[in-house]
C-alpha cells in the first residue's frame, strides 16, 4: 500500500523563518529519501538557480492522516549536498558532537497564541478588551478558557506521533496556551518542537484558527509569549557548583543569545510581565523576573537544571540549543 509522507521543511523567511511541507507518496517498503522544491519560493534560492535539496533527518507517525503515514523532517541543503545558509540544524550538529561528552538535556516550553479574525480567542468581536489578566492562566471554564478542543487534539496528535510531550497548561493572557517538550538531547529535542510546531498550525488549520508565536501579540497590559528553555549537563544534575557556572557563562554572551533568540525580543522582554530587561542579564533561585531561573527545588536538591527565560516563542529552536550548549559547555571545557 502506497504512504503518504508529509516533508517538513523550514525555510528562509526573515526575520522569522516559516514552515513549509508538501506531500510525496511512497511505494510499498520505499524509505523516504532525498526530494527537491522551488527555493526561489521559499526564499532561499534565486530564480534561475531554484533548485534546493530535502534531506530527511527525523521520521515520526502522522497522527493527521493515521496508518502507515508518516511525517518526514528535513535539513535544507544545496544541489551539492552542503547545507544551505539557512541550514540552521547543520551548525547545531557540529555543537551538539563537540560537547557530547557533557550530555547536554533540553525541555522547551513553547508558548502561542490562538487567532482568528484579526483577534486572539476570548477578545471581545468588535474590539475591546476582555477582563484583566490573571484567572486564564491555568484555568477552566468557557469564560477563562478558549480553544481547549484544539489543544486537546494537538496534545493528542503530538502522543500519537511519538514525540516527548511532557505537558501542557493554558497561559496568562486568554486563547494563549503552552505545551513543553522534553527532557530530550539536541538537535533531537528541535527537531520535535518543529514537528509540534507544524502539528499545531495544522490542526488549528481545520478549525478555522490560526496559531501564531508572536512575542507580544497584544500590546499593552498583557503577556508576551515566549520559549522558556530549562537545560542542564551531567555535571548540573550531579552538582550545583556547575549550575551557578553555567549562569555565570550566559551573563558573559548576554548580547549573543539575545540577538539569536528571536525577532522582536525587546517588545517582551521590557522588565515587566514576568520578564528581565533584554539589555541587562541577571540570575536568581525562583526569580521569573530574572533573565535566567534556578528552581527553588534545584537549590534544595543541590542539583538540575536551569531555566533560561529569555527566549521568544518565534525563536529557532535549533538556535537556542546550540547557543546554550557552546556557551555553558563550551565555558566547562574551558573554551570560552
Amino acid at each position: 500500500m502506497a504512504v503518504k509522507a508529509e516533508y517538513l521543511w523550514v525555510d528562509g523567511t526573515q526575520p522569522t523563518a516559516k514552515l513549509r511541507s508538501k506531500t510525496k507518496i511512497l511505494a510499498d517498503g520505499e524509505k523516504p529519501g532525498i526530494w527537491g522544491f522551488d527555493g526561489s519560493s521559499t526564499n532561499q534560492a534565486p530564480g534561475d538557480k531554484s533548485d534546493c535539496v530535502l534531506q530527511p533527518v527525523f521520521v515520526c507517525p502522522d497522527p493527521i492522516r493515521g496508518g502507515d503515514n508518516i511525517i518526514v523532517l528535513c535539513e535544507v541543503e544545496l544541489i551539492d549536498g552542503t547545507p544551505h545558509p539557512t541550514n540552521t540544524r547543520a551548525e547545531l550538529r557540529k555543537v551538539a558532537d563537540k560537547y557530547a561528552d557533557q550530555e547536554a538535556i533540553f525541555g522547551i516550553e513553547q508558548e502561542y497564541t490562538f487567532f482568528k479574525d484579526g483577534r486572539p480567542l476570548g477578545f471581545p468581536v468588535g474590539g475591546g478588551y476582555p477582563a484583566p489578566q490573571g484567572g486564564y492562566y491555568c484555568g477552566v471554564g468557557a469564560d477563562e478558557v478558549f480553544g481547549r478542543e484544539i489543544v486537546e487534539e494537538h496534545m493528542d496528535a503530538v502522543l500519537a506521533a511519538g514525540l516527548h510531550l511532557s505537558g501542557i497548561n493554558a497561559e496568562v493572557m486568554p486563547g494563549q496556551w503552552e505545551f513543553q517538550i522534553g527532557p530530550v538531547a539536541a538537535p533531537q529535542v528541535a527537531d520535535e518542537l518543529w514537528v509540534a510546531r507544524w502539528l499545531l498550525y495544522r490542526i488549528a488549520e481545520d478549525h478555522g484558527v490560526s496559531a501564531t508565536l508572536d512575542p507580544k501579540p497584544v500590546k499593552g497590559d498583557w503577556n508576551g509569549a515566549g520559549a522558556h528553555t530549562n537545560f542542564s549537563t551531567k555535571a548540573m544534575r550531579e552538582g550545583y557548583d556547575a549550575i551557578i557556572a553555567g549562569a555565570e557563562a550566559l551573563g558573559k554572551k548576554r548580547q549573543e543569545h539575545v540577538d539569536g533568540y528571536g525577532a522582536g525580543i525587546d517588545q517582551r522582554l521590557t522588565g515587566l510581565h514576568e520578564t528581565a530587561p533584554w539589555t541587562e542579564y541577571s540570575y536568581g533561585v525562583s526569580d521569573r523576573g530574572a533573565s535566567v531561573r534556578i528552581p527553588w527545588q534545584v537549590e534544595k536538591d543541590g542539583k538540575g537544571y536551569l531555566e533560561d527565560r529569555r527566549p521568544n516563542a518565534n525563536v529557532d529552536p535549533y538556535v537556542v540549543t546550540r547557543l546554550l550548549i557552546d556557551t555553558i559547555c563550551g565555558a566547562a571545557a574551558g573554551d570560552n
